[in-house]
C-alpha cells in the first residue's frame, strides 16, 4: 500500500506520487503541507483506504517538496501551485475526483478551485482560515518570518544548515504537537527530523513560505460550491476556531468537524478520527458509492 513511487509529466513540472486501490476506483487526492512531503498525509490516506478500498488513493509530493521537481523558470506562488494541482489531477484521471488537504494543501486546493480544478467533494483538514500573522501564535509566525528572512540572505549552504537545523525543527514539533502520550510525541518527532526538510532549494522553499502566509482559504471561499467538510483541531495554534467557524459560514455547502485535544497536527494526533470523519464525507457526497 503507497509503496510504489509513480511520476507523471504536467505542463509545469514532474510530479512524483503514490496510490494505492484500482485505477478504475473514484480518485481521492490528498495534497500535505508546507515543509512536508507526502508522508505528511500517509497515516491518514492508509486508515481511509482500509475503510474505502475500492476508491483510489493517491499521495503527490508538492514541487519542490520530497521527490517532486521544483517548477522550473516559475516564481512558486499560491497560484502556481493551484495551477499544478488543476493540471495534475488531470493527468492523473479523468473521473470525477475529490480532494482532502491539510494546511498549506488548503491553500493550495483553494486556489485551484478558484481557478477551474473542479472536484466533487472536499476536505480541509486545519485550513489556513485567517492570516497566519493574525493567528493565535501570531508571534511565533513573526518569528518565522524572521527566520526565513535571515536564511534568505544567507549563501545556500548556510541556509540549508540554518533551515534545516534540528534544533529548530525540533522546536517547532514540541510547540506544535499537543498529545500528552510520550510515544506518539516521539513519533511526530521523527517524522519532522526524517521529512521536513526535503526540499529542492532555498529559492523554492522561500518562495512557498511567503506563499503560506500571505494568502487564506477565505478569499476563495465563496468558490468551494462542492460539499466542504472542515476539520480543525481545537488547541490549532495556526487558525482559531472562531475563523474556522467565520471560513465555514462562507462556503455556500460546508460543515464544520472539530477534534479535541489536538492542533494543527490532525494529519499525525488523529488521523482514525479525521480518516473516518472524510469517509463519512464522502460516502454522503457519493464519491465512495
Amino acid at each position: 500500500m503507497f509503496d510504489q513511487k509513480h511520476t507523471v509529466t504536467t505542463p509545469l513540472t514532474i510530479t512524483s506520487y503514490w496510490e494505492a486501490g484500482p485505477v478504475t476506483g473514484s480518485p481521492v487526492f490528498f495534497v500535505h503541507g508546507f515543509r512536508g512531503d507526502h508522508h505528511g498525509l500517509l497515516q491518514i490516506a492508509e486508515r481511509f483506504h482500509r475503510i474505502h478500498p475500492e476508491v483510489r488513493c493517491i499521495i503527490p509530493d508538492l514541487p519542490g517538496f520530497g521527490q517532486s521537481q521544483a517548477i522550473p523558470g516559475r516564481e512558486h506562488t499560491i497560484d502556481s501551485y493551484g495551477e499544478w494541482l488543476t493540471d495534475f489531477t488531470a493527468a492523473i484521471s479523468d473521473r470525477p475526483n475529490a480532494v482532502v488537504a491539510h494546511s498549506f494543501g488548503t491553500l493550495v486546493t483553494a486556489a485551484a478551485v478558484s481557478q477551474n480544478y473542479r472536484p466533487v467533494s472536499a476536505v480541509l483538514i486545519n485550513p489556513i482560515a485567517a492570516n497566519a500573522l493574525k493567528g493565535p501564535r501570531a508571534i511565533l509566525t513573526r518569528v518565522a518570518v524572521g527566520y526565513y528572512a535571515l536564511a534568505r540572505k544567507l549563501p545556500t549552504r548556510a541556509a540549508d544548515a540554518l533551515i534545516g537545523h534540528p534544533l529548530i525543527v525540533r522546536s517547532m514539533s514540541e510547540i506544535m504537537a499537543k498529545t500528552k502520550d510520550p510515544g506518539l510525541r516521539r513519533w511526530i518527532h521523527q517524522q519532522h527530523d526524517q521529512f521536513f526538510s526535503k526540499y529542492s532549494d532555498k529559492t523554492t522553499l522561500l518562495e512557498a513560505f511567503t506563499a503560506s502566509v500571505s494568502n487564506d482559504v477565505t478569499a476563495a471561499a465563496a468558490a468551494f460550491t462542492m460539499p466542504t467538510r472542515v476539520i480543525a483541531g481545537a488547541l490549532d495554534d495556526i487558525t482559531s476556531l472562531v475563523d474556522q467557524l467565520e471560513l465555514v459560514q462562507r462556503m455556500p455547502d460546508a460543515n464544520l468537524q472539530v477534534l479535541q485535544g489536538t492542533g494543527h497536527l490532525v494529519h499525525y494526533e488523529a488521523a482514525d478520527d479525521a480518516a473516518e470523519l472524510i469517509a463519512e464525507h464522502l460516502t454522503a457526497s457519493s464519491v465512495t458509492q
